[in-house]
This record gives C-alpha cells, sequence and structure tokens, in this order.
C-alpha cells in the first residue's frame, strides 16, 4: 500500500506533516487549516503538474521530506516517553494557541499535565547572560505568578527563564517549559533537573517529534509558542538583540498585555565620592 492510500487518520497526517515541515511554515499550515491533515499529505503526494506555481515549489519541497515510517516513529517513541500527541479538536488541546492562526503548530507534544495549558498564566522570558539582579527580579516575578495561581511559561534556557522555572517550583507552582527540540533532546541538559520537576507538576511542550534537535530555527520559533500560551508576557533584563523581544513583539501582536522589568541602572560616582 503506497503512502497517499495508507494516511487516513487526521492525527497521523498531522505527525507526518510536522516531521517533514518547518515551525510556522504557512503554507502547510493554510492548506491544512483549508482541506485537512489527511488532504494536505494527499496533495503533497500527489505528481508535479511543472508549471513552477508556488504550490508546486512547496510540494517539490515537503513530498521527500514526508515519511509514514519516520511519523509511525515518532508515535511509538512519544508513547515510550509517556507523552501524549494533542492536535485542534482535543479536549486538551490550548484554545490560546489559536491566535497563531496558519502559523501555528499542527501537532504539539506534551509530557505532564496538559491542563496546564489550558490555565491562566504568564510567560516570563529575558537574558540567558542574566545578572544576579535579574535571575533575582525574575524569581521573585515567578513567585508572585504562583501565589496569584498563575502558571509560569517559559523556554527553558539558562538565566531569566530557568531563575523563572526554578521559583515557581520552589514555591510549589506549575511551569510550563517550551523546547526549540523534541521531547527526547531537552535543551539545554543543564536543566535537566527542571524538566524533571516540570513533567510532574506542569508540562513539556514541543512541535516538532522526539527525535528532533534543536537548530537556530527551532529557536527563534520557540518564543511565539511562548506567547500564545500565555495570558501577559514580562521581560526581564533582556539585551538590545536579544530574541526575548521579538517574542514580547510576538506577544503584543496577539494582543496580551507585555511588561519589561530593565536592568539595574549603572552606579553614578560623584567627583570625590567613595564607595
Amino acid at each position: 500500500m503506497d503512502e497517499i492510500s495508507a494516511v487516513r487518520d487526521e492525527r497521523l497526517a498531522r505527525v507526518m506533516l510536522a516531521c517533514a515541515a518547518g515551525p510556522g511554515e504557512d503554507h502547510t499550515g493554510t492548506l491544512v487549516q483549508s482541506i485537512g491533515a489527511v488532504e494536505t499529505v494527499r496533495l503533497a503526494l500527489a505528481p508535479q503538474t511543472g508549471d513552477r506555481s508556488l504550490h508546486d515549489q512547496w510540494r517539490a519541497w515537503v513530498a521527500p521530506r514526508l515519511s509514514l515510517e519516520h511519523a509511525r516513529a515518532a508515535v511509538d517513541a512519544t508513547e515510550r516517553l509517556g507523552a501524549e500527541i494533542l492536535i485542534p479538536g482535543d479536549a486538551a488541546w490550548p484554545d490560546r494557541m489559536n491566535v497563531l492562526g496558519v502559523h501555528g503548530p499542527v501537532a504539539l507534544w506534551m509530557l505532564g499535565d496538559a491542563a496546564r495549558l489550558q490555565q491562566p498564566s504568564v510567560g516570563i522570558i529575558g537574558a540567558r547572560a542574566a545578572t544576579r539582579y535579574g535571575t533575582d527580579m525574575a524569581g521573585d516575578l515567578a513567585a508572585d505568578a504562583v501565589s496569584n495561581h498563575l502558571t509560569v511559561v517559559s523556554t527553558g534556557a539558562y538565566g531569566i527563564a530557568s531563575a523563572a522555572h526554578r521559583a515557581a517550583l520552589m514555591e510549589g507552582g506549575a511551569t510550563v517549559a517550551v523546547m526549540p527540540g523534541g521531547l527526547e533532546h531537552p535543551y539545554p541538559n543543564g536543566n535537566l533537573d527542571i524538566f524533571e520537576e516540570t513533567s510532574r507538576s506542569g508540562a513539556l511542550v514541543s512541535e516538532v517529534p522526539p527525535d528532533a534537535v534543536p537548530t537556530k530555527w527551532r529557536f527563534e520559533q520557540q518564543g511565539r509558542l511562548v506567547a500564545a500560551l500565555s495570558n501577559a508576557v514580562v521581560v526581564v533584563e533582556a539585551g538590545f538583540r536579544s530574541r526575548s523581544l521579538m517574542y514580547a513583539s510576538q506577544a503584543a501582536e496577539f494582543g496580551r498585555p507585555v511588561a519589561a522589568a530593565p536592568g539595574r541602572p549603572p552606579r553614578r560616582h560623584l567627583p570625590g565620592a567613595t564607595d
């Protein structure tokens, strides 16, 4: 049986597309929203017309990457991890994610408590090379969020994100970490303790199959999921060229309130003054 006729299940078709297309790829997203994932896979694998249209270029790019074997392996890996594959229409699908439109994930891999994706939340993001002042600020914000029954959402990265996750967990709250790669490759390795505890009390989330490794593009797309999953976003101590500012801009585009906690101002020394 060929791959076109074998794909009749919407969930499996979405897994195939998630394995083949990059995060946020709009042509795939547009087709999935308009005709569904099964028909999108069939359209991608249909014979090329040779007209060099944008649509044909998309098929030439995605068709060689579509693999029923890879999709089934991703499903098996998900089961081994004890994770779930969520798609729109599932009771556990986070409706806030729909703000992404055609740029949204075609599927989500989730390890932990799916209910955390539905609860009121605040995203806390910022510098990886954070100062002690910045990490203390992020920790205080996360602790306040937990005391107000909010879930803390971030990227699991070093610096501000780590401080926010750790503080939320220490306060007995829940946190959601959006992974830049698949659940078999949690990043960074130095935060495995955070990820393990998060998977027990909160959730780890990824839009790529478990075997996918972090890449530059996946890092860049990671923040839009943080923005979508959060009711509001706070940026702590982000530099001028920080990805966190891009994430905050995306949150503002989605209509999420955005706040900033700037870095500590430099100390000024008056003439003749001593420390």
